[in-house]
């Protein structure tokens, strides 16, 4: 099989791809559990990818049930390098309407259930984040959906929020004065985690709503994140294609991104941790 490079993550409303040619589904199992579905690969915008619902098909999971290590797990098990993670975001600027795309490069992560690491258990490593996306592949994001005509906003901080509620207003307003422009329940951790992977991590977050914050706007609801989402389902296929066309090797340092990062001394890393996290250990530790 030709080696997978590509991974897409698919958020609420994007359950499958049907685009995707000479497609199987895998079932898979990792050192930290299973993933939220079945992994399908196959051949999308002329390169082998591999396909994930974060929330599995049906949405069966909410965003703190999401084994979010997992699912980074298996697609870097698969060969991959870089992930397209796909999302619904609420607005919390004027200038970012419903419909919008906002490729942001900052992450706030207030979430608290959720496990975040693959370092731990017999391992330390501390990964940078002062960059948390991939500069070359958003470059190549943004440019490709200017292309195709969408309204895309390069940059922007996206607040995770634990969820599965809504915002109150007033944290809604909090979080403007704050200074963020969208918020989501669920990349900051993918980012962290594909960091810890060395992997690539292009964010599309697609605005569904305006939070609650709006004056003129009703509170948000699943209806109108899905319904709003569902329109642009095909804007984000597109754009998916016309990025995987363009993109070729990368300059990026994110497949570097463990080399001064491991605090453990190697003579004291447990045989269970250098075999739960051979993917990423065997080019340092072999």
């Amino acid at each position: 099989m030709t080696e997978i490079e590509t991974g897409i993550i698919g958020g609420s409303g994007f359950y499958q791809m049907e685009e995707v040619k000479n497609s199987r589904t895998i079932g898979m199992t990792t050192p930290f559990g299973v993933p939220s579905d079945q992994v399908l690969t196959g051949e999308f915008g002329g390169k082998p990818v591999a396909f994930l619902a974060r929330h599995g098909r049906g949405h069966r999971l909410n965003p703190s049930e999401v084994n979010y290590r997992a699912n980074l797990y298996a697609l870097k098990s698969l060969g991959v390098k870089r992930i397209i993670s796909i999302t619904a975001v609420g607005s919390l600027r004027e200038s970012l309407a419903p419909s919008d795309l906002v490729i942001p490069d900052q992450y706030v992560d207030l979430t608290f259930k959720r496990e975040k690491t693959y370092f731990e258990n017999g391992i330390v490593a501390h990964v940078s984040m002062a960059e948390p996306t991939c500069p070359d592949l958003s470059g190549i994001a943004f440019e490709c959906a200017r292309d195709l005509g969408l309204t895309v906003h390069a940059g922007g901080t996206y607040v995770n929020m634990e969820g599965p509620q809504f915002s109150s207003k007033a944290e809604s307003q909090s979080y403007r004065k704050m200074g963020y422009d969208i918020i989501g329940m669920t990349q900051a951790v993918e980012a962290k985690l594909a960091r810890e992977l060395e992997m690539c991590f292009l964010p599309l977050a697609f605005v569904t709503d305006y939070d609650c914050w709006h004056e003129e706007e009703g509170p948000v609801s699943v209806d109108l994140v899905v319904r709003t989402l569902k329109q642009n389902i095909s804007n984000s296929i597109a754009l998916m294609a016309a990025i995987l066309r363009r993109i070729d090797k990368s300059n990026c340092q994110c497949a570097d991104s463990l080399k001064f990062a491991i605090m453990t001394d190697a003579k004291h890393i447990t045989k269970d941790a250098r075999l739960r996290l051979d993917l990423m250990l065997n080019k340092y530790l072999s």
